[in-house]
């Protein structure tokens, strides 16, 4: 059974170094995958009931935007968790998001659900992490294979419908970007179109939308050349229900913090075949972890330092390290023995986020590139006043300051929530010593 605490809700915390974490924890939904979930259910133009949905606060913007785009949204009676997602009557609002849509990076799910309702989406550029230069290029790219105009200004862009391609429309990415796999995918379910999708990104958040659009009669195949979905030959009546994957981020961040305690837990909710490569990377540093039916094992409390030297290298690639993963297990490693490298080619803004805060707390990094950092443990660290400048860094430097020397505080917690409800307070229910501080 699951340990449950008081969520912990001040936008700032202090951490210290306690007692080993231990006890069992369940995770929220992916917000990863929960935002291209609640697109694809508004491009359906049909009712669709999502379970699992998490209260971070990204994907409460998005259900914001849907409502004011002409959709209703309604959570099920005594269960914030599902959501009931079905087109409204209202006239369609398809330039009325600019504020709200430069706030988040997954505004750009809407296009293809905007497109479906009034052929056109205008929307500004998308907000989200500060963690380096993620642009629409191929998005855009991705609508111009299906026949669509793109417009661009300083302001934002504008995507109408124009001619549509016949037959199958064909298309490769340049690299195996998800935000562009999922825009082709839910630009093909609007226009009722075969997609084949050459290079595409098979992660978990990926999949998890191919396997909710075969509820409503969709058939795909997946492989690293190529992507192919086919349209439905008839629609049902029903109402499809769709569940979002446990957050294998935050089962993976949890993951670190125990065994930065050197604790034991279960950490529940997540399928361990999407966290992989962070099992392996646990195990080479020492740390027996195992994934279990519907769950990740930490036995922190075995753990033997073997000293290899730890290569965490970022990838787009099936079944590779994914670059959320990374940051947290920075924090990990620096306190265990090797000489360790880090590389994140995929967010190149992320290390210069991250590694000044680690240094604020006394950590020895050696900037290889903007992308690419070394340094060799294990390091003590000491608590410091520090700033989540970014989803992943702020859950990093929640790691690390589960075993500084003295109290850490961590500003910037409202960063952290835009990706997990209560990060801080699931660390509290495993015994962590953090609480509120107030400003």
């Amino acid at each position: 059974m699951s340990t449950h605490a008081p969520a912990v809700t001040s936008q700032v915390i202090a951490i210290r170094p306690g007692r080993p974490l231990a006890g069992a924890v369940t995770v929220d939904g992916s917000k990863n995958a929960a935002l291209p979930l609640v697109a694809a259910a508004a491009a359906l133009l049909r009712p669709v009931r999502l379970n699992n949905v998490p209260a971070s606060s990204d994907v409460q913007t998005l259900l914001d935007l849907l409502r004011q785009a002409g959709w209703n949204t309604a959570h099920s009676v005594g269960d914030s968790r599902t959501v009931l997602v079905l087109p409204g009557e209202a006239a369609p609002k398809a330039n009325g998001l600019n504020e709200d849509a430069s706030s988040i990076r997954a505004s750009y799910y809407l296009v293809p659900a905007l497109i479906a309702l009034c052929g056109r989406a205008g929307l500004p550029w998308p907000g989200g992490c500060r963690i380096g230069d993620r642009g629409m290029e191929q998005h855009f790219k991705v609508y111009e294979a299906f026949g669509d105009r793109v417009r661009v200004d300083d302001r934002g862009y504008v995507v109408e419908a124009d001619k549509a391609v016949p037959g199958t429309v064909s298309l490769a990415l340049p690299f195996r970007s998800r935000g562009a796999t999922i825009t082709a995918v839910l630009r093909a379910v609007v226009a009722d179109a075969p997609l084949r999708l050459g290079q595409p990104n098979l992660s978990p958040e990926v999949l998890c939308v191919l396997d909710a659009l075969t509820a409503v009669g969709y058939a795909y195949r997946a492989g690293e050349r190529a992507l192919t979905l086919a349209p439905p030959s008839s629609v049902s009546g029903d109402a499809p229900v769709w569940k979002v994957p446990g957050d294998k981020i935050e089962a993976g961040t949890l993951a670190c913090a125990v065994a930065a305690t050197g604790g034991t837990a279960r950490i529940e909710g997540v399928h361990g075949s999407d966290i992989g490569p962070l099992i392996a990377a646990l195990n080479r540093m020492g740390i027996p972890t195992a994934e279990e039916p519907e769950a990740l094992a930490v036995h922190g409390r075995d753990t033997q330092p073997t000293g290899r030297p730890l290569r965490a290298m970022a990838t787009l690639a099936p079944n590779g390290l994914d670059a959320d993963f990374e940051p947290p297990l920075l924090g990990l490693a620096l306190g265990f023995p090797g000489t360790h490298l880090f590389s994140d080619p995929i967010n190149p803004g992320r290390h210069s986020n991250l590694i000044p805060q680690l240094v604020r707390m006394g950590g020895e990094i050696t900037e290889l590139s903007s992308t690419e950092c070394r340094f060799t443990g294990p390091q003590r660290l000491t608590g410091a006043g520090v700033e989540a400048t970014d989803i992943r860094t702020g859950s990093a430097l929640m790691v690390a300051g589960l075993t500084a020397r003295g109290v850490t505080t961590l500003g910037g917690v409202d960063q952290i929530r835009r990706g997990h409800a209560d990060l801080p307070g699931k660390l509290l229910a495993l015994g962590a010593d953090i609480c509120e501080v107030t400003p």
